[in-house]
């Protein structure tokens, strides 16, 4: 760890443009989902702040696409080593502003320097097409320039991260817009990046809903990476074709999981039960349609209940709590609409099933018990904790049944016979496929959705040149 690491004070929030901290005339805040009181203000940026984030990243860009892979790679691991130094306070404000269990904000800030480490062991090949005595054809891959990250409420510490590191890693400049729900980490991370990095390269710009519509829309943002919902990221894919931006979506889920007869039912009760709730089911890559084979339905999802009853819903800076509030009103009022369906579509709720009004967005876990396939709870993504679980028997009906909706994200299936496992993984139309796990990532491993839930790949190799251009050089010794 960096002993000269700058301890952050996580009490003023502000800009960072130019490596500058500054505020805007009119501020807002954000709520804390847990006791619904207001967290502390945040800038409202302008175009005009904007127009400034631009040009100095432009500015910057000219020198910092020069530097080296190793002087980058440098810069970044001083900065992991001051995240984890201020890792307490970075934890601590995580739960403050998403909800999500101290425990599970702790992993996440954990995982920043992981990322940053694993993210930049990558190397960007040259490829050599073609090498004679008269020429050599050779693929190289350039930086882009000035990238937008859209960063969502959900995993803003990591998520933004993701973005941060590939992007400086590869030669370009970035500006991120965190979520308005949850931009207090993230305005934190930059601050603390300014210590690391030169003026210019990496900034941070809070803002209501405007912003995100002017950093799609400005011509001086080469490559846009949001991560959010479907719907919003179709306005993103508009926004950007009118420069024609590069862009990458990571976009919602509705993440089928398969357990077959013969699994370890007592192994794995807790796996699964955590892997459909892990930060109250607001995950785009979570458990949200398990299918169980009939033969073990029964016994299942009884334990099933019983395991998900231990789990402690709760404010998350009380010890043992694992269900946080859901992020903020706009998704608990969404998750009020979905459970309105339960009793509209007559449907049975073996656990939960209701939402009890409480000073913050709590809801307590639910469990359907096989609902038709065209309920709600089925065909949509709840991003709250309700679980629809139903039963099949015909492998094929369950996997087209798996593949049947327009998102592909993520999906898993469960069985002790591995060859089987991985013929059903095979046949599986999402981007990540788990045998016998789920939500398994790494920096080393893309990540990215097929059909609907996104385009392009972060992280990995793959990720890494999606903040790049291809460029093919033919070099010829000659005239």
């Amino acid at each position: 760890m960096s002993s000269n690491a700058k301890t952050l004070d996580f009490t003023t929030f502000q800009n960072v443009i130019n490596n500058q901290l500054s505020s805007t005339a009119t501020t807002r805040h954000s709520i804390n989902p847990a006791t619904s009181r207001p967290n502390p203000e945040v800038p409202v940026s302008t175009q005009e702040d904007l127009d400034k984030a631009v040009k100095a990243a432009r500015d910057a860009f000219k020198t910092w696409s020069k530097t080296s892979f190793e002087e980058r790679r440098k810069a970044l691991h001083a900065y992991a080593d001051a995240i984890e130094a201020n890792a307490d306070g970075f934890a601590k404000t995580l739960t403050m502003e998403q909800g999500k269990p101290l425990s599970q904000s702790t992993v996440e800030v954990g995982m920043a320097g992981t990322w940053i480490r694993g993210l930049t062991a990558l190397e960007i090949p040259i490829n050599t097409i073609e090498e004679t005595e008269e020429r050599k054809i050779i693929q190289r891959y350039t930086p882009l320039g000035v990238c937008g990250a859209i960063v969502p409420w959900n995993f803003p510490v990591l998520l933004a991260i993701g973005k941060i590191a590939p992007a400086l890693y590869t030669g370009n400049t970035i500006i991120v817009k965190p979520s308005p729900f949850t931009p207090y980490c993230d305005i934190k991370l930059v601050e603390l990046a300014t210590q690391f990095f030169p003026p210019g390269v990496v900034q941070v710009l809070s803002g209501d809903d405007a912003l995100g519509p002017m950093i799609t829309e400005h011509a001086g943002i080469d490559k846009i990476s949001f991560t959010g919902s479907i719907a919003t990221g179709k306005r993103v894919m508009a926004s950007c074709a009118k420069t024609l931006k590069r862009v990458t979506l990571e976009l919602g889920g509705n993440d089928p999981c398969i357990l077959c007869e013969d699994v370890d039912i007592d192994a794995i009760i807790p796996k699964i039960g955590i892997l459909s709730y892990l930060c109250s089911s607001q995950i785009c890559m979570m458990i949200k349609r398990l299918y169980v084979h009939e033969k073990i339905y029964d016994e299942f999802l009884e334990k099933l209940v019983a395991f998900v009853k231990t789990l402690k819903v709760g404010d998350g800076t009380e010890a043992d709590t694992f269900f946080g509030p859901v992020q903020n009103k706009m998704q608990y009022e969404k998750a009020k609409d979905l459970f309105s369906s339960i009793s509209a579509d007559k449907l049975k709720a073996v656990l939960g099933g209701s939402i009890e009004d409480s000073k913050g967005y709590f809801i307590h876990p639910t469990i359907i018990d096989n609902p038709p396939e065209s309920s709600r709870v089925v065909q949509e993504e709840p991003f709250a904790p309700i679980l629809p679980v139903m039963k099949w028997s015909d492998e094929d009906d369950v996997i087209a049944k798996a593949n049947a909706l327009e998102t592909g994200l993520g999906a898993s299936v469960w069985s002790k016979d591995f060859e089987r496992g991985t013929r059903i993984a095979d046949q599986l139309q999402s981007g990540v496929v788990w045998v016998n796990s789920h939500f398994d990532v790494q920096p080393n491993a893309p990540f990215g959705g097929h059909k609907q839930s996104g385009l392009g790949v972060e992280w990995g190799l793959s990720g890494l040149l999606g903040y790049c251009n291809s460029q093919t050089q033919w070099l010829k010794k000659g005239f």
